[in-house]
């Protein structure tokens, strides 16, 4: 399939996002490289869906009550038409269009199977490491999930990354790493106070562990490293910028693809052989 073939449905999952979701809207609604805009409010309680209002070609699936972000997650899924999936958390700051372009370059030009995204303010043991595995930032073939959206919705609330993963590490996809030093996520002690903060982000860790051992976490990691730097082996041993040389904007390959560079702020950067 060529790059100018390749469709993306972007998913959002929300819950009690009407103060940021439009932030993120704003970034992706209009963009060129993707075909559809699902968010599916997740029983939202302060009035996300009506945020939507403002942005037009937008999809809304919603329900009344909270299952978690991994059912909503596999509501989206299901509803997605295209070959590939772009998946945003709803609260992301300072998303812009260059970033999205980004994320899903190495897919649409056929260098990765999936991306993800490190976000500038992921854990610092991530940041070192140049992986955070429970990225809610990705890419990934639609292929990868259509068959599993019924199992998602049964998984718990917080897992449906590492289950994921899991599949990516079975098929040996090929697998980017994109630097979002220019994003950041709300944490969780913003939106729910310290207190109710520090037990959501227990919940998430308690989920992950339903689903993996500790030795399972450090499993995929490993797993995930070794398909990003196998990936980037592929290429040649050069040092690579954070964007990698394309066309410019002008050129036919770049209207073909639809592609332009996102300047300094964020990239995509293949792991070099020696990392």
């Amino acid at each position: 399939m060529s790059p100018a073939r390749r469709r993306i449905s972007c998913i959002i999952c929300a819950y009690n996002e009407a103060d940021r979701i439009g932030q993120v809207l704003t970034a992706i609604v209009g963009h060129q490289l993707l075909d559809e805009i699902i968010v599916v409010d997740d029983g939202s309680t302060d009035g996300t869906a009506k945020r939507l209002a403002a942005f037009s070609g937008v999809t809304l699936i919603s329900y009344t009550s909270n299952r978690g972000k991994t059912y909503a997650m596999a509501r989206g899924v299901a509803a997605a038409r295209s070959d590939y999936l772009m998946l945003l958390d709803a609260d992301l700051i300072g998303l812009c269009a260059a970033d999205i372009a980004a994320l899903a370059e190495p897919v649409l030009t056929g260098a990765a199977d999936v991306s993800l995204s490190l976000r500038g303010n992921s854990l610092g043991l991530y940041r070192m490491m140049g992986l955070d595995f429970v990225s809610g930032e990705r890419v990934v073939p639609r292929r990868l999930l259509s068959d599993a959206a019924e199992s998602m919705a049964n998984l718990p609330r917080w897992s449906g990354e590492v289950f994921m993963n899991e599949r990516i590490i079975r098929r040996r996809l090929r697998v980017a790493i994109v630097d979002w030093r220019g994003v950041s996520h709300t944490p969780k002690r913003l939106k729910a106070g310290a207190w109710q903060g520090a037990i959501d982000d227990l919940r998430m860790v308690g989920d992950a562990l339903r689903v993996l051992t500790p030795a399972g976490v450090i499993r995929q990691n490993i797993a995930l490293l070794r398909l990003a730097r196998a990936h980037g082996r592929r290429r040649p041993r050069t040092r690579a910028p954070i964007w990698p040389a394309i066309a410019p904007p002008w050129s036919p390959k770049a209207r073909k693809t639809g592609l332009v560079p996102p300047g300094p702020r964020s990239g995509w950067r293949p792991p070099d052989r020696g990392r």
